[in-house]
């Protein structure tokens, strides 16, 4: 298993944090006439390296430990700071989010399709063509 690890890359886990800033960013969107929310987001390239350094990640210490699931990402969530505060103290910026959003989606498409790519040369690999 480590061989395919190693050969599909940070793929995996560059989608699976663009999929938890997906939900923070759709978060700020919905709450975006919420009195008082604060805007949300994650520095993607610091989860990122976390999430490969394996920090924070549940290890099992005995033969009869449960293997945790793959749950959550361990993400530093910050908060927005806007460039005009409104009235009400909720500070989502509906055109940053998304461009933000938007920006993320290409950005997951892009790995996506990477991660395909590998995805197709391992299948042919072990099919010898």
């Amino acid at each position: 298993m480590q061989l395919i690890d190693r050969h599909l890359g940070i793929s995996p886990d560059a989608l699976n944090v663009r999929s938890q800033r997906f939900e923070l960013l759709s978060a700020n969107l919905a709450n975006a006439d919420t009195p008082g929310y604060k805007a949300r987001d994650i520095d993607f390239a610091a989860t990122l390296a976390r999430v490969r350094q394996g920090e924070g990640e549940m290890r099992t210490t005995h033969g009869s430990h449960m293997q945790a699931g793959s749950g959550p990402l361990h993400m530093q969530v910050k908060y927005r700071v806007p460039a005009q505060a409104s009235l009400d103290g909720n500070t989502v910026e509906t055109q940053q989010e998304h461009a933000a959003f938007m920006d993320n989606a290409i950005r997951y498409q892009a790995s996506l399709n990477f991660l395909d790519g590998r995805i197709k040369s391992i299948i042919s690999a072990l099919k010898m063509e």
